[in-house]
């Protein structure tokens, strides 16, 4: 699963109860006309909307809840507050969120917010076993976890997002989700599970999970990527990414991405198969701090 997570920095999530389409922004019960305007916004800001829903809510919030997020590799946080009305979010500056400039659109979120895709309308595998994973959460952590619209990786399900750092983890059932998310608690990656960091692109986030993995280093703010070089290929593509450790310790890694030797299905729906690409280790060596 390393190196699977989608590559995003931005985020608002709008609470939705009620039923979601495969376009869930586009086909659930916001009013078509604001939505369509919201998509537009958040397309040409790169910033990604999702909607959000309590595990078994099926009634209108007559208040929702809203959040927004920015995921840096060195700036993360979230905001949030109750909206009288969803249009209040014409008024949000989507280019400074972007930036990863504090909007002050509500409230610090001081606590991790645990996201689970359980949209079964865009790949079935999201309801059949995000469901079990939201229930198990929602029963550990309460209001701290949300339901919510597609976030990539379908064959990874149960999916979940852990904010404010922006974690994929994968592969989740309903024993397993409360541990990842304690470990998140605590400080510490569940590198069993673990997709990627969503403010790197792939072929990064699985540089840094080599790192992880073979160094023994779990805790989330243990490694920070202080630069990379991109090479691409005819068979793929090439990254060469150092990596400090909070006592200075550099880590020098390359990895190289390749097309997969085994067909597979992207999604539980899909028709065809592909060759994803996977990732093969270099080159990993140390540093020490001078």
């Amino acid at each position: 699963m390393a190196g699977t997570a989608s590559t995003v920095r931005a985020w608002i999530l709008l609470e939705q109860p009620g039923p979601w389409g495969a376009e869930a922004l586009l086909q659930s019960r916001l009013d078509p006309v604001f939505a369509t305007e919201l998509a537009g916004r958040a397309r040409r800001a790169r910033v990604r909307v999702l909607l959000i829903r309590r595990y078994g809510a099926a009634a209108s919030a007559a208040r929702p809840h809203c959040f927004v997020a920015y995921t840096g590799t060195r700036v993360c946080f979230v905001e949030g507050r109750r909206l009288e009305h969803p249009e209040e979010l014409r008024s949000l500056s989507l280019a400074s969120l972007r930036r990863g400039e504090r909007p002050g659109f509500g409230d610090p979120v001081d606590r991790p917010l645990y996201l689970v895709c359980t949209n079964g309308r865009h790949d079935r595998c999201c309801a059949t076993y995000g469901r079990p994973l939201a229930r198990s959460l929602s029963a550990a952590y309460g209001d701290q976890v949300w339901e919510c619209s597609h976030i990539g990786g379908d064959r990874f399900a149960g999916n979940l997002l852990c904010l404010p750092h922006g974690l994929y983890f994968g592969g989740l059932g309903a024993v397993d989700g409360p541990r990842t998310a304690e470990l998140y608690e605590r400080g510490l990656v569940d590198l069993e599970h673990y997709r990627g960091r969503c403010s790197q692109e792939p072929i990064v986030q699985a540089a840094e999970h080599f790192v992880r993995e073979i160094q023994g280093l779990r805790h989330v703010d243990g490694l920070r990527l202080k630069r990379r070089e991109r090479r691409e290929r005819r068979d793929g593509g090439e990254v060469a990414a150092v990596f400090a450790s909070p006592s200075g310790t550099r880590y020098h890694v390359r990895v190289a991405a390749r097309p997969s030797a085994q067909a597979r299905r992207l999604t539980c729906k899909a028709s065809r198969l592909s060759f994803p690409p996977e990732y093969h280790l270099i080159d990993l060596r140390s540093e020490p701090a001078s």
